[in-house]
């Protein structure tokens, strides 16, 4: 299936609850890079709070490769300030800073096979025991973003060390996919209505500063999120996508 016509697919999947996507359980939503959980799941995991359920946040990488050429910020001052914006966004979101794990695998190579690999799955397995997950949220397989196609391949490992726990994705850079390219067969999932939780998404989107303003100005190569972008992220909805095991 064309990923124009899947995608149009997927904005038409049925909304559902919470608690229809994931019966039963937490929640373990695993982010490839920092402000990737706002963007593709701020409502799920704000709901999630609101109604008590379980929530872990796992980062993967260490967010560097945003600004690679930033005198004022070389990587070690870059990564502790994207980590304390991921803890200001989820604070936002309801979700205490004791819940995230940064894993610090590095940006633009996290591995998809390999030793790092599974221990990184494993430690999104420790997550989900932790908060008895009934389900784990991954970026979608066919983002055209290496690290996000690493982050599925990591999260499709730990369900196989869980057994029986369901797996969704959420698509990011999915939407700017070619139309024309093939990503296989139909969607299917669910939508959440992410409406009342919709100020709160926006300010934690907007908590990653220095993925969407000015904050970080001496690196002409620097990552900036567009507005038609955010403002995609703070519609209605967010889609997650059931993966087969």
């Amino acid at each position: 299936m064309r990923a124009d016509a899947f995608l149009r697919a997927a904005e038409a999947l049925p909304v559902r609850d919470l608690r229809a996507i994931v019966p039963a359980g937490g929640i373990v939503v695993v982010a490839p890079h920092p402000d990737d959980e706002s963007l593709g799941c701020g409502g799920l995991i704000a709901e999630a709070c609101r109604l008590g359920i379980p929530v872990r946040l796992v980062v993967v990488s260490d967010g560097v490769g945003s600004h690679p050429n930033s005198p004022s910020h070389p990587p070690g001052r870059l990564r502790a300030l994207r980590e304390a914006e991921t803890l200001a966004a989820a604070a936002r979101l309801g979700l205490a800073g004791e819940h995230v794990t940064f894993l610090r695998l590095p940006d633009r190579f996290v591995p998809d096979s390999g030793p790092a690999a599974e221990a990184a799955a494993e430690l999104v397995a420790a997550a989900a025991r932790a908060c008895g997950a009934g389900a784990l949220f991954v970026t979608w397989a066919h983002d055209p973003h290496c690290d996000h196609r690493a982050s599925a391949a990591i999260a499709g490992r730990a369900r196989d060390r869980l057994g029986g726990i369901r797996l969704h994705a959420y698509p990011v850079w999915g939407w700017t996919l070619p139309p024309e390219t093939e990503v296989g067969g139909p969607p299917r999932g669910a939508r959440l209505d992410a409406a009342r939780h919709r100020a709160a998404k926006a300010a934690a989107i907007a908590a990653h500063r220095s993925q969407t303003t000015d904050l970080i100005a001496d690196d002409p190569a620097g990552f900036r999120l567009e507005p038609a972008m955010i403002a995609r992220f703070t519609e209605r909805h967010e889609i997650f996508l059931e993966v087969a095991p």
